[in-house]
């Protein structure tokens, strides 16, 4: 175990569109992985079809983590998913397979490799008041609030993302310093030193986990958006709205909760809250709202300097990223594959003092 905590941990990243779920699976016909999923929209139960979470077959072949595992009307946090994440890690390793973490949600993925800042809690109270001013003035009068005390938050931000606007507005409330200024402090170790790596925390003696983050990025940012496109109509075509329709069913729903602030599941909320006949609106409000999510996913990604970038447009796409993995996790791959035969020896033969035929 000690030899594969010093080996770096990968995270295949990329945004909407870009393959990563192909990739990870033609990976897995070559190691002996399992995918942990970096997605803050797949932990929904019952919101398959807008998350393109993968089949059943797809689920069967390969063990998947941290997919259905939260209902909709509850919240889930990036503090959740590195506790969740740290614990499906530390088993897929002990059952001597490698994990591999795919996805796009970029905010958990940082908050796995660079630890959480400690921002001020949640204020429920505040929330409710907050939503409630949302409703009467709408989210873009909350973003020019915003950009009034926290210009540079408020700049990174799109005027309707209302769960960042909320947050951000809930803490420069609640602790009177801009949520830029907290995040600032953390850089700068202002709270007695560096952070340690979420994926370190709790062990004493071990080593700091090392990451290998391999990005798959678009060298056509238009060729991207007509996957973006095509997808969100193939969505449509496989019946995201009776999915939205049956979440509505449900009675215990709103369009407030973060799970139906997902990208597309908003679009299909708000399309039929208007009671418009055509679809079309919906498809283009969709697609741009997609386009959008992919920009920010981009953005994130390309902070990240030490990133291996591969050409998600690439027909070889796959094959260039297991190039990447075989040579700088090359060790670890070796001693997992030993072990796996090992394992599979072992179940093969017979206990010492049976016979073959008992």
């Amino acid at each position: 175990m000690q030899a594969e905590r010093e080996a770096p941990l990968a995270l295949l990243l990329g945004p909407t569109a870009s393959g990563k779920s192909a990739v990870a699976m033609a990976l897995a016909e070559r190691l002996p992985i399992e995918i942990v999923t970096v997605d803050s929209a797949q932990v929904y139960r019952g919101m398959d079809i807008g998350t393109a979470k993968p089949g059943a077959a797809e689920r069967a072949a390969v063990p998947h983590h941290l997919i259905d595992i939260v209902d909709p009307r509850d919240s889930y946090s990036a503090a959740r998913f590195v506790a969740d994440a740290r614990a499906a890690i530390a088993q897929i390793r002990a059952r001597g397979r490698l994990p591999l973490l795919v996805g796009g949600t970029m905010l958990y993925a940082r908050a796995l490799v660079e630890g959480l800042h400690p921002l001020p809690g949640a204020d429920p109270t505040l929330r409710r008041r907050l939503e409630a001013e949302a409703r009467t003035l709408g989210w873009p009068a909350l973003h020019a609030r915003l950009a009034q005390v926290d210009p540079v938050t408020a700049a990174r931000l799109e005027p309707g993302d209302a769960q960042r606007i909320q947050r951000a507005l809930e803490i420069f409330e609640s602790s009177g310093r801009p949520m830029s200024e907290w995040l600032a402090r953390t850089r700068r170790g202002a709270s007695g030193g560096p952070q340690p790596s979420a994926a370190s925390e709790g062990a004493d003696d071990s080593p700091p986990q090392r990451f290998l983050h391999i990005a798959l990025e678009p060298s056509a940012r238009a060729v991207l958006h007509e996957r973006i496109a095509a997808r969100f109509r193939a969505m449509i075509a496989a019946g995201l709205l009776d999915e939205v329709c049956a979440l509505r069913a449900r009675g215990d729903l709103s369009a407030d909760l973060p799970s139906m602030r997902c990208v597309g599941y908003r679009q299909a909320w708000a399309w039929l809250d208007g009671g418009e006949a055509r679809i079309e609106p919906l498809i283009e409000a969709g697609i741009a709202a997609t386009r959008q999510l992919a920009k920010r996913q981009l953005t994130w990604l390309r902070a990240m300097p030490d990133r291996v970038v591969v050409d998600c447009l690439r027909h070889d796409a796959a094959a260039q990223v297991l190039r990447e993995l075989a040579t700088r996790l090359a060790g670890l791959i070796s001693r997992t594959n030993r072990n796996t035969a090992c394992r599979a020896r072992c179940r093969c033969r017979p206990a010492r003092g049976s016979t073959a035929g008992e």
